[in-house]
């Protein structure tokens, strides 16, 4: 159900390793870029890079007794490449590395979401495409309205997933943003050519304005567009949990050879892949709160955020990356009942008809509010009395009879009618 190979890049992102060996990749640019500005000697960077490795084991040993864990990097890296270490870090502070760093970390993330997303597009459009005339009740209140047709259900998840990817695109480039301008972001210490150098070859863009941080408002854009993504995954687990429920049992998540559905009724199969869905979005919502009170920090820095986002960013980015891939599983495996969607539509005994009717017979002449007492009467009595279905209490009714004739009454409970224009609507989607 899962696509399990991929998620392990997500974690690996997150990992340590990963995050140290970033930092040391921004260092070894920043001097770089001080050396190609003359600030520090010829020959500095090529003797660094050749020694220099991130030891995640030793900065954690070390950070134990400093308490500071950029301090604790570098001096683990200091350890091994001796003397020209001393440049390393020259005129930055902690956040320069850090925040460049997360901005790395956080672009990588988001270009494998947005990869999970592509995915689970082309699973919808799959899916709608093939239903896009299975014809199924609409439900307005839970209530049966009107028919519509599965594949525009499937067209309308479809549609979204693609407003937030697209919104999401936006969101990353927002989040490619480093700074590499001292301890109050003023370039006393280090110059804004020295930033130019790192960022560019990061792929990422200079905070505008910098502080001694990359400002928040950036992050909490990210992390919202991540708790949307989870809300609109929401809606679908959501329908497709109603529509497996045992009274009206339309669709149905696959079902593996050898899967139990419950320790205690061997029946059952479960939406267990729906369910997991509509619990996981909760969580990115409340990642995405604790990322707006990030935005306003004390002066040009304090570190209230620092603690928030070492849970908040590898937390949502793998729960949102994981989402998307079971919704992908969920969806190519999905089970479609047609016939079910057909009995269902017959349910109310003709009665999905009557907005058609209450047209119909205003647009003969009859005024609204007589057409609309005369259709709900029909309806309501063909629903709590039994009997006659709501068509044969229409074409029973002499002034029905008389404003449509037996032939426009008949055209009404015609469901080509409700299909018309689906056509219409999937190349306004698709193109």
């Amino acid at each position: 159900m899962i696509s399990r190979y991929t998620l392990p890049e997500m974690a690996a992102i997150w990992s340590d390793e990963h995050r140290y060996n970033t930092w040391l990749a921004v260092e070894l640019l920043a001097l770089e870029g001080m050396e190609h500005e003359g600030v520090v000697p010829a020959g500095v960077t090529a003797a660094v890079r050749e020694r220099a490795i991130a030891n995640p084991a030793r900065a954690d040993e070390l950070e134990k007794e400093l308490k500071h864990d950029v301090i604790a990097f570098l001096t683990s890296v200091a350890e091994v490449v001796g003397p020209e270490a001393r440049f390393l870090h020259r005129g930055m502070t902690s956040s320069d590395l850090i925040d460049t760093a997360f901005a790395v970390q956080l672009g990588e993330a988001g270009d494998l979401i947005l990869k999970s997303c592509a995915v689970v597009l082309e699973a919808l459009r799959t899916l709608a495409d093939k239903h896009r005339f299975t014809i199924c009740i609409g439900r307005s209140h839970g209530i049966h309205a009107e028919p519509t047709t599965f594949g525009l259900k499937v067209l309308s998840w479809y549609a979204e997933l693609q407003r937030w990817s697209d919104s999401f695109v936006a969101a990353l480039k927002e989040i490619r943003t480093g700074k590499i301008a001292g301890a109050v972001g003023t370039y006393h210490s280090v110059s804004p050519e020295i930033e130019h150098y790192v960022l560019s070859r990061l792929g990422l863009q200079p905070e505008a304005v910098p502080s001694q941080i990359v400002h928040r408002d950036r992050h909490a854009r990210f992390f919202n567009s991540l708790s949307l993504l989870g809300a609109s995954v929401e809606r679908i687990a959501v329908e497709l949990r109603h529509l497996q429920r045992t009274e009206v049992r339309e669709v149905e998540e696959g079902f593996s050879k050898g899967q139990k559905g419950s320790s205690a009724m061997p029946h059952k199969r479960n939406p267990i892949s729906a369910e997991n869905l509509t619990g996981l979005a909760r969580l990115l919502r409340g990642y995405a709160l604790s990322t707006i009170e990030n935005v306003p920090l004390w002066h040009e820095r304090d570190i209230s955020h620092s603690s928030v986002e070492r849970v908040v960013a590898p937390d949502a980015c793998i729960v949102a990356h994981y989402m998307l891939n079971r919704l992908g599983g969920l969806i190519s495996g999905l089970i479609v009942f047609p016939e079910r969607m057909q009995q269902n539509l017959e349910l109310l005994r003709g009665t999905i008809f009557s907005g058609s009717v209450l047209i119909a017979l205003a647009d003969a002449g009859m005024s609204r509010e007589d057409a609309y007492r005369l259709v709900q009467q029909h309806a309501h009595a063909a629903l709590t009395e039994g009997g006659a279905t709501f068509h044969e209490r229409l074409i029973s009714d002499g002034e029905a009879l008389t404003c449509l004739g037996r032939e426009g009454i008949d055209a009404l409970f015609d469901l080509k009618r409700h299909t018309r224009h689906v056509d219409t609507i999937f190349e306004r989607v698709l193109g």
